[in-house]
């Protein structure tokens, strides 16, 4: 399967989703662990585009959510910032996931500089995660490009 870069930003508009967690993790310095995620998630009868992503991106990995649905999950920081995000830097989201991936985005570029290691860091990581799908908050796209970390 051959996908093009309008296809697929068009396909994660719809079935995408750029996510946060905050985890209790005893062994963390903040007691915290800080776990982004870009999944896609579809019917076991569509395997084959989840797999074409995988194979587009170069990373990732393909498995069973659960049920009869199947996903693509992206976690791993350094794929994360080497191919996701420069990805939907370069070929814009439409609908409002655009926010949620330039929030998505925003922790990112906060976990590269170690902010996640820190309570107070961790703390805006966790607010920005709060605000993210269906917490959004009413700000636009280009107020949150333009504020905080670029």
């Amino acid at each position: 399967m051959n996908l093009n870069a309008e296809w697929i930003t068009g396909f994660v508009d719809g079935e995408g989703c750029f996510h946060v967690g905050v985890s209790r993790h005893e062994q963390m310095s903040t007691g915290y662990q800080v776990l982004p995620e870009f999944t896609v998630v579809q019917h076991t009868r569509d395997v084959q585009v989840l797999h074409a992503l995988k194979s587009y991106f170069g990373c990732g990995v393909v498995r069973r959510n659960h049920g009869d649905r199947m996903a693509y999950r992206v976690r791993k920081r350094e794929h994360l910032m080497r191919h996701i995000v420069p990805f939907f830097m370069k070929h814009r989201l439409k609908t409002k996931k655009r926010l949620d991936f330039i929030k998505f985005r925003k922790v990112l570029l906060r976990m590269e500089k170690g902010d996640h290691l820190t309570p107070e860091g961790l703390e805006a990581i966790r607010m920005i995660a709060a605000q993210m799908n269906r917490g959004r908050s009413r700000e636009s796209p280009a107020r949150l490009e333009t504020g905080g970390i670029n």
